[in-house]
Parts: C-alpha cells; sequence; structure tokens
C-alpha cells in the first residue's frame, strides 16, 4: 500500500512547499551563505588577479570593510521589516475589500517572495562575509572579492525595492486580483475537466449491499490521490465509492465511504489516499476556485463598499469560463480498471457550478439592476456559444432567477423593462441560436 501511495505523497509536498510563503525566501538565503563561504575561500586563494583587484573591487583597509558591511546588513534588515510591515497593512485593507482568502494569493506570488529573499540573503551574506574580516592588529585579511559582491547585492535590493513598491502598487488593485483569480479558475478549469467523456457513475442499487467505512478525522478534504486509491481497490477486487469530493468537511464519526465487498485495511488505504486540512484549496475543487472569484463581487455588492462595476467586472470573468468550458467534459468521478468500476466519488457538475457562480451574486444584487443586467447578458454570451441541451437548461433557469428576483426587488419601470429585454434576449438566443435576434427583428 505504501508503493502505491509513495507518488502521491511526493507530489502533495510539492505541492505544499510550493505554495507556502518562506521556501524561495529560505533557499535564497542558504544560497547566499554558501556564495559568501566559496567567495571567502576565493579571496584567501589569491587567484584574484591583482589588476582586478586596484581597477574594480574593494581595495580598502579591514576598518572601512567591517563599516561597509556592517551598513550594508543592518541596512538590509531594517528596510525588509520596514516594507513588509507596510505590505501586511495593506494587504490587512485589501482582505476588508476583496476577501481573506484572497490573501494567499499574495503569499503565494514570486515577486513578493523573491524581494524578501534579496533583502535576507544580502544580510545573512554581509554577516558571513563581516565575520571573516580582520584588521592589522588582527592578522589583516580584508575578502575584496566578497565584500565588492556584498556592494552589488546592496544595489541589487535597491532595484528590488524600487520594484516591490510598484508590484505591490499594482497587485492591490481589484482589476489586477480579478484577473488573478480569474487565471486561477481557467486553470483550475483545464486541468480538472476533459477533452472526452468520463465513464457514467453506476446507479445508486450497485451499493446497496456496501460496507460503510468510517472515519475518525475532521476537516476539509484538500487532496485525494484517486488513481492510487483506484489501484489499491483494483488489487483487492473491491469497489468504493466516496462520500465526498475534495472540498467537503469530513465530520468525526461519519461514514466517509462504502465499499463492496468490503476488505480488511480499507480505512487505513483511504486515509493514506486523502489528506484533511483546516481550510479549503483549489488545486482539487474547482467550485472553490470560483468562488474566490464570487466572494471579491459579493463583498463589492455589501452596503459597505458598494461597488457595482467590481461585480460585472467578476461577471465578465465567470462568462468567460463558462465559454471556455463548453468544448470540455465535467468529471463524473468514476475510475475504471480493466473496464470494472473501482472508485467513484461525487464530482461536480454543471448545476453545481452555476450554481457556485451565481447564486450568491444574484442575491446580494437582487436590488440592483446594473448588475442584473450584466449577468442576463453573460448568460446570453454563454447561450451563444453553448448547444448541449442539459447546461443549456441550467442556463435558463439562473436566467429565470434573475427575471424573478427583478421582478420583486425592482420598482424602477424603465429599469425592469431593460432586465425584462434582457430576459427575452436570452431565450431567443437559447431557443434560436446566435442568429435567431436578427430573425427576431427581421419577423416584427
Amino acid at each position: 500500500m505504501n508503493r502505491i501511495f509513495r507518488e502521491s505523497s511526493a507530489s502533495q509536498l510539492f505541492n505544499d512547499l510550493n505554495d507556502t510563503f518562506w521556501l524561495v525566501p529560505a533557499l535564497m538565503v542558504v544560497g547566499d551563505v554558501v556564495m559568501a563561504l566559496g567567495m571567502l575561500q576565493l579571496d584567501r586563494s589569491e587567484l584574484v588577479p591583482r589588476w582586478l583587484l586596484e581597477d574594480w573591487l574593494y581595495d580598502g583597509s579591514g576598518t572601512g570593510a567591517r563599516t561597509l558591511l556592517g551598513t550594508v546588513a543592518s541596512s538590509t534588515i531594517g528596510v525588509a521589516g520596514t516594507v513588509f510591515s507596510i505590505a501586511i497593512a495593506v494587504l490587512s485593507l485589501a482582505a476588508g475589500q476583496m476577501g481573506p482568502r484572497l490573501l494567499r494569493n499574495f503569499t503565494r506570488d514570486r515577486g513578493n517572495q523573491f524581494t524578501l529573499g534579496a533583502f535576507l540573503a544580502t544580510f545573512s551574506y554581509a554577516l558571513i562575509v563581516l565575520r571573516s574580516v580582520r584588521t592589522q592588529d588582527e592578522g589583516a585579511f580584508v575578502p575584496h572579492l566578497a565584500l565588492s559582491v556584498s556592494i552589488l547585492m546592496a544595489f541589487v535590493c535597491v532595484a528590488m525595492l524600487v520594484h516591490f513598491v510598484g508590484h505591490m502598487a499594482g497587485r492591490i488593485n481589484v482589476d489586477t486580483v480579478i484577473e488573478l483569480v480569474s487565471d486561477e479558475v481557467q486553470s483550475a478549469m483545464r486541468r480538472l475537466t476533459a477533452e472526452e467523456p468520463r465513464p457514467d457513475p453506476p446507479p445508486y442499487l450497485f451499493w446497496a449491499d456496501a460496507t460503510a467505512v468510517i472515519d475518525p478525522r475532521r476537516g476539509y478534504l484538500q487532496h485525494l490521490d484517486d488513481k492510487g486509491l483506484a489501484d489499491w481497490a483494483a488489487k483487492h477486487k473491491t469497489a468504493i465509492r466516496l462520500l465526498v469530493r475534495p472540498g467537503d468537511f469530513v465530520f468525526p464519526g461519519v461514514a466517509i465511504a462504502v465499499m463492496m465487498p468490503p476488505v480488511a485495511d480499507a480505512d487505513d488505504a483511504i486515509r493514506t489516499a486523502t489528506v484533511l486540512g483546516a481550510q479549503r484549496v483549489s488545486s482539487a475543487d474547482l467550485e472553490f476556485a470560483v468562488r474566490q472569484l464570487v466572494d471579491v463581487a459579493v463583498r463589492a455588492l455589501s452596503p459597505g463598499i458598494n461597488d457595482p462595476h467590481t461585480a460585472m467586472s467578476v461577471v465578465d470573468r465567470l462568462g468567460a469560463a463558462l465559454c471556455e468550458i463548453v468544448p470540455r467534459h465535467l468529471p463524473t468521478g468514476v475510475l475504471l480498471r480493466d473496464e470494472r468500476v473501482v472508485l467513484a466519488m461525487p464530482s461536480v457538475n454543471c448545476q453545481g457550478l452555476l450554481d457556485a457562480m451565481f447564486h450568491m451574486i444574484r442575491q446580494n444584487a437582487s436590488g440592483g439592476a446594473a448588475v442584473l443586467i450584466r449577468m442576463l447578458d453573460v448568460l446570453t454570451a454563454a447561450a451563444r456559444v453553448e448547444r448541449d441541451y442539459h447546461r443549456m437548461r441550467h442556463l435558463g433557469r439562473h436566467a429565470d432567477l434573475i427575471a424573478g428576483d427583478a421582478d420583486h426587488n425592482i420598482s424602477t419601470p424603465s429599469d425592469l423593462a431593460d432586465i425584462r429585454a434582457r430576459h427575452t434576449a436570452f431565450l431567443t438566443m437559447r431557443e434560436h441560436g446566435p442568429l435567431g435576434q436578427f430573425r427576431a427583428v427581421q419577423i416584427v
């Protein structure tokens, strides 16, 4: 069993490390410490040419070298602390407007990580070089090459500081944040959908005689090694149906799966194949990736912020995602081995995806005509490219819900007339396709 799940565990560890904020700065610090030791060794070997030492490198005394290195070390660590204290304050304000879940996008940002890494690495480099400097009384040794590199690194830190200020100013712009989260939604859709249809799940009666598997753990299902679990089930000639999917909360003492026929150590296999955590992640949870984008719109529609333009920008990105997913197939949660079902699990479907996209925005914008109009326009655009009957039916359900909310909450006759006209345009697009609107005008 360990062999089956080892590759997945390594992949999960890599993904977790990739999401951490400290990894890149830590690697840069270690790299600069190693570089400092190498530069000192090169200085002691006296292999540095004299012409290079006289014309290009630092050629001062040990006292001056200590002063210079002390200045570099103290200034870099001081600026690093000040800059990132200001950054935390800025991010706190941004979290209040766009949601705390989006802070993860800032901490994962490589620009922020490299900036902090540059300051900390330069500080560490300067300390390592400083400890080797000796004055005349101590047995003179001035690492000219290593000290010159520290001066160069200080200038790099100045450039990184300028880059960081501009980078952060751009990243807290709401349109930039929306685009970043939209890119994450598109990436999740490409990763979690397929170009070819997936096998259909077996009927519920297939599991009528199955045995429940209880899980004592609690937390959100962050990662699932579905292929490893399917291989384990095939090896033991059983079939497993998980009752949760990535993003669901697992309650302690509640059945996490059923299996048929029962096999010993099944609970250990399922625990090995699943990783629970305190929060949802978007790596394997398509709905959560969408909800991050929806959170921006919902907060923008709150009375304290009241920014419908941001909500409409989010709706536009959701419509683009719907258009891009048209030729792709959503997962069914079924894995086969030798043409036999060995693993089945709940999966996101078109209805759930559309509900995650539009329910909360519609509910919070029920009194705002502009956002409702934009939602109907986006649904009409999606209907322009979507020809699947079931998906079209779910698009129509949301268009009807928007029109119904408008009838109950919009009191201005002209606004209500605009919404009804958009709803009629959607119905025309659904029934007659992209050319239907022109034919309808021609008939009238």
